[in-house]
This record gives structure tokens, sequence and C-alpha cells, in this order.
């Protein structure tokens, strides 16, 4: 699959001695022509660029959050001569599917990084193929010649949601991202109630099906990642020490031991599961991946 459809830039600003973008196109994947949004940083300095870490944003997220709330990050980029992409985390513009806007845990906003099985959701939420295959394609084409994007250096981070979609997708994909790393990610969702509302909403057969896009359970079936997974949680994030643990990274760190798949948990004490976490420590993440990216 291949887009033609051309790229019109939104925006463009300098920040961090680079250029940070938004463009639009239309995507196949999630619909006819759907337009899709998403932003791009581009460090000054040599071509091309040393590689691209993708950006999975959160449940209620948009392409904008990460640049808008996260932007120490674009030093950290510029200084490992690093591009970041960061899309949206859920198909917008198409007609409204009942019941699409009444939760912030569902539907528009919360696309949880999967192809949907079940309809109507099956039309447009297919944010898995959309990350994996068809986003690249289109910065492939648009940039290979430009700031020289390279499918084959591409590493893959996320926050909440995006942590979730984020190991899943580099698990199933090892030789496609060379690190990954997450935020607070959602590590065992089809036994958390965000991911069984998700999973049961967006899926024909659930039971069976959720196990493609949860950590822990692809862990138990054997997939890793060959390098360590690398996973900040805040000790005092309400979705990990409230009523309900909806992060779980007590099981990701017990499937990661029996499957034998290196990690780095670092639990952050007193921070929560907002941005000014994110911010506080995502300029180490970026360096951890420029580890893998600058080779």
């Amino acid at each position: 699959m291949t887009t033609s459809a051309p790229l019109n830039k939104l925006s463009s600003i300098r920040v961090f001695g680079g250029l940070l973008s938004r463009y639009e196109h239309a995507s196949s994947v999630l619909g006819h022509q759907l337009p899709m949004k998403f932003a791009v940083f581009v460090p000054d300095g040599p071509r091309p660029v040393r590689g691209t870490l993708f950006y999975l944003s959160g449940l209620t997220c948009t392409d904008e959050n990460v640049s808008q709330k996260g932007a120490t990050a674009f030093k950290a980029l510029s200084e490992t001569g690093l591009a970041m992409v960061m899309p949206d985390t859920s198909p917008r513009g198409h007609p409204e599917i009942p019941t699409e806007n009444d939760a912030f845990d569902f539907g528009t906003g919360a696309g949880f990084y999967l192809d949907a099985t079940k309809k109507p959701w099956s039309q447009h939420y297919n944010m898995y193929s959309y990350v994996v295959q068809e986003l690249p394609q289109v910065l492939t084409s648009a940039f290979c010649g430009d700031w020289g994007f390279s499918a084959s250096k591409m590493s893959i981070t996320g926050h909440s949601m995006g942590g979730h979609g984020a190991m899943t997708i580099a698990l199933k994909n090892p030789s496609l991202y060379r690190s990954v790393s997450a935020f607070a990610p959602i590590c065992n969702p089809s036994q958390v109630p965000w991911g069984k509302k998700a999973f049961g909403g967006y899926l024909e057969d659930p039971a069976t099906e959720a196990k493609l896009y949860d950590t822990v359970e692809l862990l138990a079936q054997g997939k890793t990642h060959p390098a360590p997974l690398l996973v900040d949680q805040g000790t005092a994030d309400g979705f990990y020490s409230g009523e309900v643990n909806q992060l779980q990274p007590a099981a990701l760190e017990k499937a990661c031991a029996e499957a034998g798949q290196a990690l780095q948990l670092q639990l952050r004490e007193g921070y929560d599961h907002s941005y000014w976490f994110i911010s506080t420590f995502i300029e180490d993440h970026v360096r951890f991946h420029a580890k893998y990216l600058c080779v």
C-alpha cells in the first residue's frame, strides 16, 4: 500500500535549533482519503538525520500534546541529531459513529493503536496499520530526499495508551524499530478496565484478539525485542497507585523475567501521570534511543 496524496503543511516554528512542523495528508488506511494530521521535529545540522523517533500519545491527546507539553525533548533531539514524528491518537473527520464521543477512553482520541475488526469501527479505527505501515510510507515519499527519513532507522516511544502502543508495536516488529521505551504504559490492557473496554468495543473476538495488543501477553507468546525495554513509572500516578491499577508494571516485570526480555523499569518517586513527569525524563529517553539509532 502506498499513498500518492500530497502533504499539506499546516504550520512551522523554530524550537531548540530545529523546525517543528505540522502536516495533513489523506489516509487510505483510516478511511477513504480521510484527513490525518501529524507533527515532525527536524533538527538543524547534517543531512540525513541520524534516525527518527516516533512518539505515540495517550488517551484524549492529539499530535500536538507532546510538542506543547514535552518540548524539552527537542533540545535532546537537536543535540543527538534525531528527528521525531508525532502522529494523532485516532482517526478524525469521518461521519460520527454512535457512542464514538461518549467517553474519554473509547472512540475519538482513544484508538489504542490496534486494527479494529468489529463493524462499524473497522472502517476507520486502524491505528496499528497507520503507524506501522502508512505513516512511514508517507514520510519516505515526502522526506527521504529532504531531511533523510529512513524506515531502516526508526525507534518508538509513547505515554500511557501510547506506551502500550509503542511496546506492542515494537515487540511485533523488532526488525523495524531499533529500540522502544514508554512512560507509564498500559502494560496488561486485557486485564484492566481501559483495555477491556477498548478491546470489547473494537474487536470482534476480544478473548482471542486482545492477546495481539497486550504487552504481557505478547511476551508470554515469545515476542521479544533485542534492545532492553525502557519504562518510566511515577509512584504518585493515580492510575498506578489508585484504587484501580490500570498500568500494571509489576505484571510487565514478571513477564519480561519469564520471557528473558531485558527491562529497565524505573520507578520515579513522587511523579504522577502528567506531562510534567514526561517533560522531566523525556531527554533521558531520547538519549537512550540515540544509542541505537546513531550507529
